[in-house]
């Protein structure tokens, strides 16, 4: 039996695509401040001067960039403070994301005591919280903590449009492209020259 030659293939590199987290995904997995005062007052939290907070972190990182400008160039600021943002911003985002999880839970457990038929979902002896009520009360701790979070991005995208003079977006890696490189292309062009 013979074998067949199989021309080499060049196999495709796969780069998996992976949105980066903006600020106005922040926004919407994170308590607006309306919600997060209704959401401290409803459990007996400290109710957050988000607007001092969001103040706080632009002044913090427009000086820290004036600290820095006679050692960083033009370019290197912008570097260096697209990162800083980005830290702020991923981090609020993943603080949304955890108290969205939170939330759910909650309201499961929550519709699950409702049931008069589960045993195991029963609130605890008189004086001690139920499960249910530990998970709205952690939802809400959540919730304080990524509105915090969200004030301190929106501080550090206000800081960085300050200091940069333009907008702040996530860091997007260039496409890799699938054309032929340069060298494969004129060994192409040589090659047809022989005819």
């Amino acid at each position: 039996m013979a074998k067949t030659a199989h021309s080499p293939r060049q196999t495709a590199r796969v780069v998996p695509l992976r949105k980066s987290t903006t600020i106005e995904m922040t926004r919407l997995a994170c308590p607006n401040t309306q919600q997060a005062i209704l959401i401290s007052e409803s459990f007996g939290l400290p109710v957050l001067e988000g607007d001092g907070i969001r103040d706080m972190h632009e002044r913090l990182i427009v000086e820290t960039a004036a600290s820095l400008q006679e050692g960083l160039g033009e370019r290197a600021m912008q570097i260096h403070l697209q990162r800083i943002v980005g830290a702020y911003v991923g981090s609020a985002h993943g603080a949304g994301q955890f108290y969205s999880r939170a939330v759910t839970e909650a309201r499961d457990a929550t519709a699950k005591s409702a049931c008069d038929d589960r045993d195991e979902d029963v609130d605890g002896p008189v004086g001690f919280d139920g499960p249910a009520q530990r998970k709205r009360e952690f939802a809400a701790d959540m919730g304080v903590q990524a509105h915090a979070l969200l004030m301190a991005a929106e501080g550090a995208v206000a800081a960085y449009e300050q200091v940069i003079g333009e907008r702040w977006k996530p860091f997007e890696r260039a496409a890799e492209t699938t054309s032929p490189s340069v060298d494969r292309k004129a060994a192409s062009v040589q090659m047809a020259a022989f005819g």
